[in-house]
Protein backbone atom coordinates (compact mmCIF):
# COMPACT_ATOMS: atom_id res chain seq x y z
CA UNK A 1 0.00 0.00 0.00
CA UNK A 2 1.42 3.36 -0.96
CA UNK A 3 1.84 6.10 1.61
CA UNK A 4 -0.45 8.38 -0.41
CA UNK A 5 -3.21 5.73 -0.50
CA UNK A 6 -2.88 5.10 3.26
CA UNK A 7 -3.09 8.83 3.96
CA UNK A 8 -6.23 9.08 1.80
CA UNK A 9 -7.86 6.18 3.68
CA UNK A 10 -6.99 7.76 7.03
CA UNK A 11 -8.40 11.12 5.92
CA UNK A 12 -11.61 9.48 4.72
CA UNK A 13 -11.99 7.70 8.06
CA UNK A 14 -11.59 11.00 9.91
CA UNK A 15 -14.24 12.65 7.78
CA UNK A 16 -16.68 9.76 8.20
CA UNK A 17 -16.21 9.38 11.96
CA UNK A 18 -17.17 12.18 14.32
CA UNK A 19 -14.24 12.97 16.58
CA UNK A 20 -16.27 14.42 19.40
CA UNK A 21 -19.75 12.92 19.55
CA UNK A 22 -22.07 13.47 22.49
CA UNK A 23 -21.73 10.93 25.28
CA UNK A 24 -24.84 8.77 25.69
CA UNK A 25 -25.90 7.25 29.01
CA UNK A 26 -28.76 5.20 30.36
CA UNK A 27 -30.36 7.39 32.98
CA UNK A 28 -29.52 6.79 36.62
CA UNK A 29 -30.00 9.46 39.27
CA UNK A 30 -26.35 9.05 40.30
CA UNK A 31 -24.91 9.51 36.79
CA UNK A 32 -27.19 12.49 36.13
CA UNK A 33 -26.23 14.13 39.45
CA UNK A 34 -22.52 13.59 38.69
CA UNK A 35 -22.87 15.25 35.26
CA UNK A 36 -24.72 18.16 36.87
CA UNK A 37 -22.12 18.54 39.63
CA UNK A 38 -19.38 18.61 36.97
CA UNK A 39 -21.20 21.47 35.22
CA UNK A 40 -21.64 19.48 32.00
CA UNK A 41 -24.10 20.37 29.23
CA UNK A 42 -26.87 17.79 29.47
CA UNK A 43 -29.75 16.56 27.33
CA UNK A 44 -32.43 14.38 28.88
CA UNK A 45 -34.50 12.47 26.32
CA UNK A 46 -37.75 11.11 27.73
CA UNK A 47 -38.95 8.57 25.23
CA UNK A 48 -41.02 5.44 24.74
CA UNK A 49 -40.27 2.72 22.18
CA UNK A 50 -43.89 2.75 20.94
CA UNK A 51 -44.04 6.55 20.49
CA UNK A 52 -44.17 7.69 16.82
CA UNK A 53 -42.97 11.20 17.72
CA UNK A 54 -39.99 9.72 19.59
CA UNK A 55 -39.19 7.64 16.52
CA UNK A 56 -39.30 10.79 14.37
CA UNK A 57 -37.00 12.61 16.82
CA UNK A 58 -34.41 9.81 16.91
CA UNK A 59 -32.62 10.37 13.56
CA UNK A 60 -32.57 14.13 14.19
CA UNK A 61 -31.07 13.66 17.64
CA UNK A 62 -28.54 11.10 16.37
CA UNK A 63 -27.35 13.50 13.68
CA UNK A 64 -27.07 16.44 16.08
CA UNK A 65 -25.40 14.34 18.79
CA UNK A 66 -22.74 13.25 16.29
CA UNK A 67 -21.96 16.88 15.43
CA UNK A 68 -18.66 18.00 16.99
CA UNK A 69 -20.39 21.16 18.19
CA UNK A 70 -22.26 19.02 20.72
CA UNK A 71 -19.27 16.83 21.63
CA UNK A 72 -19.37 17.80 25.31
CA UNK A 73 -23.10 17.06 25.59
CA UNK A 74 -24.06 14.34 28.05
CA UNK A 75 -27.21 12.57 26.79
CA UNK A 76 -29.41 10.67 29.23
CA UNK A 77 -32.21 8.41 27.98
CA UNK A 78 -35.23 8.07 30.28
CA UNK A 79 -37.77 5.39 29.43
CA UNK A 80 -41.24 6.89 29.85
CA UNK A 81 -42.83 3.56 30.77
CA UNK A 82 -40.27 1.97 33.08
CA UNK A 83 -38.65 4.98 34.78
CA UNK A 84 -41.75 6.69 36.19
CA UNK A 85 -39.87 8.20 39.17
CA UNK A 86 -37.46 9.99 36.84
CA UNK A 87 -40.31 11.14 34.58
CA UNK A 88 -42.07 12.63 37.63
CA UNK A 89 -38.86 14.22 38.93
CA UNK A 90 -38.39 15.96 35.58
CA UNK A 91 -42.05 17.11 35.68
CA UNK A 92 -42.62 15.54 32.27
CA UNK A 93 -46.19 14.72 31.39
CA UNK A 94 -45.56 12.95 28.12
CA UNK A 95 -42.95 11.05 26.15
CA UNK A 96 -41.00 12.87 23.41
CA UNK A 97 -39.90 15.45 25.99
CA UNK A 98 -36.41 16.89 25.60
CA UNK A 99 -34.86 18.83 28.49
CA UNK A 100 -31.49 20.61 28.44
CA UNK A 101 -29.34 21.68 31.38
CA UNK A 102 -26.16 23.64 31.95
CA UNK A 103 -24.94 21.84 35.02
CA UNK A 104 -27.73 22.06 37.58
CA UNK A 105 -29.76 24.70 35.75
CA UNK A 106 -32.50 23.72 33.33
CA UNK A 107 -32.10 25.96 30.30
CA UNK A 108 -34.89 24.69 28.03
CA UNK A 109 -37.37 21.97 27.16
CA UNK A 110 -39.66 20.89 24.38
CA UNK A 111 -42.30 18.24 23.89
CA UNK A 112 -43.26 16.64 20.62
CA UNK A 113 -40.81 18.68 18.53
CA UNK A 114 -39.64 17.02 15.31
CA UNK A 115 -38.12 20.09 13.64
CA UNK A 116 -34.34 19.72 13.28
CA UNK A 117 -33.66 23.46 13.50
CA UNK A 118 -35.63 23.99 16.69
CA UNK A 119 -34.15 20.86 18.31
CA UNK A 120 -30.66 22.17 17.42
CA UNK A 121 -31.60 25.53 18.96
CA UNK A 122 -32.72 23.71 22.11
CA UNK A 123 -29.41 21.81 22.33
CA UNK A 124 -27.57 25.12 21.89
CA UNK A 125 -29.11 26.23 25.19
CA UNK A 126 -27.13 23.53 26.99
CA UNK A 127 -23.77 24.80 25.71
Amino acid sequence: MSLRFAAALFSAALIATPLFAAEKHAFTPQAFAAAQAAGKPILVEIHAPWCPTCKAQQPILEKLESDGKFGALQVFHVDFDSQKDAVRNFHATTQSTLIVFKGKNETGRSTGDTNAASIAALLDKAL
